[in-house]
């Protein structure tokens, strides 16, 4: 599709005609090349398209018309050629969604019950001796020493600042450190603390954003070049919602340019267990810094593993949930139907404190939802069903099987949709995407936005609204398979499943669990847990149980090897 040279005349009628949806690809740019043709001979008049283009471009389109069809055709085409040129005068920021929203559940009525209940774990601990150890303490012991005025919120603060200052400059996590208003809310945790007033288990914790968080007085840089210098006078939802639980921003975090891979326009973050390997992405600072001990928890996206991928390299414990369950208002958009904000922390259940502030329904953004979230979970362990892909057989060969059946769970074997053309269907997020940051491709932007985004956004320019829409029809087939498989089990363990539930909306946590070798270093493995949509509690309350039978999250990265020279700088 690009044998053909053309100027930036043809290029804007070939955008142009794709916008259409009609015909297939192929057949757009045939005759748009005919048009480019007429327009080239008469630039100062209205393109045209004639009958005898459409013909040319019907071998494309592999459908024939009649002389009567082409015409009919041909004049309705120039109508709207012109029309969409019109729309396109009208400047849309990424922050305009489209008037249609993705719904995982759509036969799921209405909630207007209880918001559910989130209680932290009664712990028996003193305060460490050593800042290290304080540092690594899970979110719910932090939480713990800070209720009680062991620690107070400006001490954790003032070490997570010394520390992401010590750290940053070889793990390069950190796109703007938020210090002045860190201490300012630190210092107001302690003031409310010290007069009996306790917000929750967040209260005093650092925290740190990735960068397409907004918030005010700090530039929201979408981790791309072109974008570095941006500020939004505007608070992301998700950060108002922790700011009122008094939780303290301490940094705004890296992810690689426009939410892909862990390349942004300061370099590569880097692994705090490997520093010679890249964190993964998009949620690159995210993962780096909370496996670090930098901050106590931080918040990630994910349209396509950016959570999932990074907490697997990084090995932190992070939580997709269930799409609508956590607002973006506030967030860059990549697609508005598959992009999920979540928590990347030390432990399941710091993800399930965390969760419990921020989930919920929001008016600036129409695809949240009201559903209950509690913790600890309602419902017996042993009373839930555990699925796994394999067969029978299999759950005496399978490690984490052995765990989770000595859990007292009832493990049932399944199989997960593979009837469609799974993978085809991710023209979705290059469609959307497409959209999203349309105006950096009509503007010929090609620089500061990552390698590998151009070629997506002018791809997804070719892909016809028809071609999009048989893509989301598929997919409510696919949500339909989905559904039956979740019928028989509550939870399931491990799948190739990445493509299937960003699709379907259905929620994963992803947790540590154990280390393999790679030359000198020790690289995390990990395992992940995916649940019914809005299963949150249950979910959580399986990867908890397997997470403390097996103690893999306890485990640390070499922090003394994180240095320069390791990282080859």
């Amino acid at each position: 599709m690009t044998d053909v040279p053309q100027s930036p005349d043809r290029r804007q009628l070939f955008r142009a005609v794709a916008a259409l949806g009609i015909g297939s690809a192929a057949f757009h740019r045939a005759a748009t090349v005919q048009a480019a043709r007429v327009a080239a001979t008469a630039p100062a008049n209205p393109v045209s398209v004639t009958a005898e283009m459409i013909e040319e471009a019907e071998w494309v389109a592999g459908i024939e018309l009649t002389d009567d069809e082409r015409t009919a055709v041909a004049n309705s085409l120039t109508q709207t050629l012109r029309g969409v040129e019109i729309a396109r005068t009208v400047s849309l920021p990424n922050s305009v969604a489209p008037a249609i929203q993705f719904n995982p559940a759509p036969g799921l009525p209405p909630y207007t019950g209880p918001r559910g209940k989130v209680e932290p774990p009664g712990i028996d601990l003193k305060k460490p001796a050593g800042d290290d150890d304080l540092a690594f303490l899970p979110l719910a012991s932090l939480a713990h020493l800070v209720r009680t005025k062991q620690v107070s919120s400006s001490e954790l603060t003032k070490l997570a600042l010394n520390r992401l200052k010590k750290y940053d400059p070889v793990l390069l996590c950190v796109v703007s450190l938020t210090e002045e208003l860190a201490l300012k809310q630190a210092k107001k945790a302690d003031e409310e603390i010290a007069v009996g007033k306790y917000r929750g288990p967040l209260h005093g914790i650092p925290w740190g954003a990735k960068d397409l968080i907004s918030y005010p007085g700090y530039k929201t840089t979408w981790g791309a070049a072109h974008f570095q210098n941006q500020s939004l006078d505007t608070t992301a939802t998700v950060a108002r919602l922790l700011e009122e639980a008094g939780a303290v921003l301490t940094a705004k975090l890296t992810l690689g340019a426009l939410a892909m891979g862990d390349e942004w326009f300061g370099g590569r973050t880097r692994n705090p267990w490997d520093v010679k390997q890249g964190s993964s992405g998009s949620s690159a600072g995210s993962a780096a810094a909370v496996a670090a001990g930098l901050v106590g928890f931080a918040i990630g996206s994910e349209t396509l593993g950016s959570i999932v991928s990074p907490s697997t390299r990084c090995g932190v414990t992070g939580l997709r949930p269930t799409f609508g369950r956590v607002s973006r208002h506030g967030c860059m958009a990549l697609t508005w139907t598959m992009d999920k904000l979540g928590p990347l922390a030390r432990s399941v259940e710091d993800c399930a404190l965390v969760f419990g502030t921020i989930h919920g329904a929001d008016a600036h953004d129409p695809t949240t939802v009201d559903r209950p979230f509690n913790w600890p979970c309602k419902t017996p362990l042993k009373d839930l069903r555990v699925g796994y892909v394999g067969e029978k057989k299999d759950e005496d060969n399978r490690a984490e099987l052995k765990v989770l059946r000595d859990l007292g769970v009832k493990l049932i074997p399944i199989e997960l949709p593979d009837s469609l053309p799974v993978n085809a269907l991710t023209m979705i997020l290059d469609v959307e995407c497409a959209a999203a940051f349309d105006d950096l491709t009509r503007q010929g932007v090609r620089d500061g936005i990552g390698a590998r985004w151009g070629t997506t956004f002018r791809k997804g320019q070719f892909i016809t609204a028809v071609d999009y829409l048989r893509a989301n029809r598929l997919r409510s087939l696919l949500m339909q398979d989905m559904a039956k498989v979740m019928e028989k089990v509550d939870v399931y363990v491990g799948g190739n499943d990445l493509v299937i539930t960003n699709l379907t909306g259905h929620p994963t946590v992803c947790l540590p669990n154990g280390t393999t070798k790679a030359g000198t270093a020790l690289r995390p493995k990990a395992l992940t847990f995916t649940g019914r949509l809005y299963g949150e509690s249950e979910l959580l309350a399986v990867a908890h149980a397997y997470q403390i039978a097996t103690g893999h999250h306890l485990k640390r990265p070499p922090m003394d090897k994180v240095t320069k020279e390791n990282a080859g700088l």
